[in-house]
């Protein structure tokens, strides 16, 4: 295959006014994590149409595990990110065509590894993700398939943000878009039409991330792209294995423990009477929640090729205005987002539930979380400049703090103070305490840099 040898959409980031470059790069970026969510709702959705709200609780226990597979994506995707935008910056598209390779076949390897892994151990998995009696069947029908999907989820996830380094968002956005939108389609087919149920969703969360992984493949087969997918050019020297590593670990960290902080949660809340609607009700405000996550990752992910570049270009000036200019962008949308959550919180539980206990947990769960979720813009931000300047260890620091030694700890400390409440708690208080950490970081890391 034949590659170009110059990258003319980046030319963009050298050039361009700051606001029209985070702009432009985060709106294809913000559309293409809308159709995440959309995505994740719509499994949500139409298995609420079957009136069977333990369908909804099996989908919430089995979410965090399939969200193993997008953290790995990310970790590779958020790396390579940063060394192909480092890399292009300082005019070594060589060494980004050996990152880029290097990216896609760890996907397939690790991919390869884990799904075999769960599918080996999955009546332990199932169990381990704290299942009660009355889901626990359908929550391992779902995950019998949905393992299925690791591969295609870690290529999608990864090359949705690799093609952004070349200044591509549309293109970058469209796999996501495609993948998604055909996932939306096949759901009431296979849960209704069919009426398989979970197993339908399952089947339809494959075929969309097979499709969305084709789209990226193919894009680089075409030629057009300065980079490779090409295994010849694939290495793991010059810190390439190191470099998209250490930025990546920070970033999959991150997701990862998302994963881990939703199991328990999620174990706890079972524990009390009526354990699996609270499940139920949780899972839903989960995906609410996610609304105004996904936006800010979209800001964060859609600008971070951009600093990069100002970094690797020694741009500290445009660096400093891009990083502003985002973070403002993203509270305030996010702002929008939660206030409008948290008004229309009981119409939209009612669209996914039925259970008097699982719709009132659901609402009040919301009113909770969206008290500081509108802060997710700017920490995302935050977070993403240090993983695009390379800052792999402060960065990692910060992943650990909002979801791992902050929220973990306080999940237990609340709940033994007020109940189920400081299950949910927890929350508030770490994202507060994350976006202080994380802007202190940030600013040391950026005045100790020398840029000359």
């Amino acid at each position: 295959m034949t590659h170009v040898n110059k990258v003319p959409a980046i030319e963009a980031f050298k050039t361009d006014p700051i606001p029209k470059i985070v702009i432009k790069n985060s709106i294809p970026a913000l559309i293409a994590m809308m159709m995440v969510m959309v995505y994740n709702l719509a499994d949500t959705f139409f298995l609420g149409l079957t009136h069977n709200d333990l369908m909804v609780t099996a989908v919430s226990f089995a979410t965090p595990l399939f969200m193993i597979f997008m953290s790995l994506g990310t970790l590779f995707g958020v790396g390579g990110t940063s060394v192909i935008s480092r890399a292009l910056g300082e005019g070594k598209n060589g060494y980004a065509k050996k990152a880029c390779s290097f990216c896609m076949w760890a996907c397939v390897a690790v991919g390869g590894v884990m799904m075999g892994v769960l599918w080996v151990f999955l009546d332990d998995v199932t169990v381990m993700l704290g299942a009660g009696a009355e889901s626990i069947g359908l929550t391992r029908d779902y995950l019998a398939i949905a393992i299925g999907c690791g591969i295609f989820s870690m290529i999608s996830n990864c090359f949705s943000s690799i093609v952004r380094t070349e200044g591509e968002a549309m293109k970058a956005m469209t796999g996501t878009l495609i993948g998604n939108l055909l996932n939306m389609i096949l759901d009431p087919v296979f849960i209704l039409g069919f009426k398989w149920g979970v197993v339908g969703a399952a089947v339809a969360t494959v075929i969309g991330n097979a499709v969305a992984a084709g789209y990226y493949i193919l894009y680089f087969i075409k030629g057009k792209s300065a980079l490779s997918i090409s295994p010849k050019y694939f290495s793991m020297k010059d810190k390439i294995l190191s470099g998209v590593l250490s930025v990546g670990i920070s970033a999959s960290l991150a997701n990862l423990l998302v994963s881990v902080s939703s199991i328990v949660v999620n174990s706890q809340l079972s524990k009390y009477a009526g354990g699996d609607m609270l499940v139920a009700g949780y899972g839903v405000t989960a995906k609410v929640i996610m609304i105004v996550t996904l936006i800010g990752i979209g800001i964060g992910s859609g600008v971070q090729p951009f600093l990069g570049y100002c970094f690797g270009a020694k741009e500290k000036q445009r660096l400093i205005g891009g990083v502003r200019f985002s973070a403002l962008f993203g509270l305030v949308f996010c702002a929008a987002i939660s206030a409008l959550c948290y008004i229309y919180s009981k119409p939209i539980v009612k669209i996914f539930l039925t259970d008097a206990t699982a719709l009132e947990s659901g609402v009040h769960f919301i009113h909770i979380l969206m008290s500081t979720a509108w802060l997710i813009g700017a920490f995302v931000v935050c977070q993403n400049t240090l993983q695009a300047i390379g800052a792999a260890t402060p960065a990692l620091l910060a992943s650990i703090f909002r979801q791992g030694v902050i929220f973990i700890p306080a999940v237990f400390i609340m709940q033994s103070i007020i109940g189920v409440d400081g299950l949910i708690w927890a929350q508030p208080v770490a994202d507060i305490l994350s976006l202080a950490v994380v802007i202190i970081m940030l600013c040391r890391k950026i005045r100790k840099t020398n840029f000359r």
